[in-house]
Parts: structure tokens; C-alpha cells; sequence
């Protein structure tokens, strides 16, 4: 499987599909690695395999939940999960101020 990226103009958006792309490989990875067709791994996850397929092709899930009930039907650890949501912050930090959504202000207002 190969990912192809035609997004010049918004770096995050590219950073977005990138990682997308990058958990949505992990989650097809391991569900052939248990050797479940995307039908037997939706029954274990109660999703709609069309849900799955989308997040394997990059997708992001829609809610915690869903991420849970993945990793779980997969027999991934909170923490493997997680490491895709660190991987993604740290990238999401590296980029220059321009590319990134301003951060909120959170002084505090007297």
C-alpha cells in the first residue's frame, strides 16, 4: 500500500493526512496480523465495517470510543494508541507558528 499527498498550501492538513495515513496503516497491520477479515474485526469492534475501512484508509475516528473499541477488538494497549496522538503533537509543535492554529489565549480574565 502506498500513500500519495497532494496538499501544497496547508501544511497541517497534510500533517493530518499524513498521520491519518500512518494509524490507519497500524490498524490495518494489525488486524492482519490477527488474521481477521475486516468483517470479523468490525463484529469484535461493533462498528460498521464501512467505518473501519474508512479509518484504515486514513480517516480519523470519529470519537475516543471508537479508538477503544479498535484497539481493543486488535488487542492494542491504551498506550499503543496513544503513541500515534504523542507522535502527532510533537509534529504539530515543530512546525513553524505560521503553519499551525494560533494557540487559544488562557490568561486569565479579572
Amino acid at each position: 500500500m502506498s500513500i500519495t499527498f497532494h496538499v501544497q498550501d496547508d501544511p497541517r492538513q497534510a500533517s493530518s493526512l499524513f498521520w491519518g495515513g500512518i494509524f490507519g496503516l497500524s490498524i490495518q497491520g494489525g488486524r492482519k496480523k490477527k488474521a481477521y477479515t475486516v468483517e470479523e474485526a468490525t463484529r469484535l469492534a461493533g462498528m460498521e465495517p464501512s467505518a473501519w475501512l474508512a479509518i484504515e484508509a486514513g480517516r480519523v475516528p470519529e470519537n475516543a470510543e471508537q479508538l477503544r473499541s479498535m484497539g481493543g477488538a486488535l488487542g492494542f494497549t491504551n498506550a499503543q494508541l496513544g503513541m500515534v496522538v504523542l507522535l502527532y503533537r510533537t509534529l504539530h509543535s515543530s512546525l513553524p507558528q505560521c503553519a499551525r492554529r494560533p494557540e487559544p489565549d488562557r490568561r486569565r480574565v479579572r
